[in-house]
């Protein structure tokens, strides 16, 4: 039985709204939390010099194997992690040239399917793993339960010298997240 199809986005997904649940980052110091990165290496956020962009989104699919729950679809901003993270590395070279430092992903997955996702996806960044929720928690990153799994809200954040320059939130298209950084970053100059 093959599984869904995770590289296009259906017509009919729902749009989240915004229920105020990251009003609060723009302007918050990040904890100090040391998350595991698929290229093996620890990355604390808060010490990262420079401009960073972070994007959260809920998990990552594997081919072949179900969605988490039956009705993911229908969960407003649930579905769209592959083509915002292939919008993030088709986007690479253009946050560079505007002063981005770097970009990752983020979950709250282990870093087996986070690995299996960036090696597939050719991603040119690493996505780190917040198993443990420190961050999020940390943050007060807007969260769902979905299959007995506490997953990020889909989200962008622009961190400068480890403080929230800007919080992009609710993201939707998923596949736009890139180019709404970007004309964000443009019109900052």
């Amino acid at each position: 039985m093959a599984g869904p199809d995770f590289s296009s986005l259906p017509d009919d997904l729902p749009v989240p709204q915004d229920d105020g649940a990251a009003d609060h980052l723009t302007g918050l110091r990040l904890p100090d939390v040391a998350l595991r990165a698929t290229d093996g290496g620890l990355v604390s956020l808060a010490r990262l010099p420079g401009r960073t962009v972070v994007f959260a989104y809920p998990r990552t699919g594997v081919p072949g194997q179900p969605n988490l729950v039956a009705d993911w679809d229908a969960i407003p901003g649930a579905r769209g992690c592959t083509p915002q993270a292939c919008a993030f590395r088709d986007a690479h070279a253009e946050l560079l040239r505007r002063g981005v430092e770097r970009v990752f992903g983020l979950s709250t997955q282990d870093g087996a399917h986070q690995r299996e996702a960036a090696s597939r996806l050719h991603l040119p960044y690493a996505i780190l793993s917040d198993r443990s929720r420190a961050l999020a928690l940390g943050l007060r990153l807007p969260t769902f339960e979905a299959g007995g799994e506490t997953l990020l809200k889909r989200l962008t954040l622009v961190i400068d010298d480890g403080v929230v320059a800007k919080a992009f939130y609710p993201v939707f298209p998923p596949d736009r997240s890139a180019e709404a950084v970007i004309a964000w970053l443009d019109a900052a100059v």
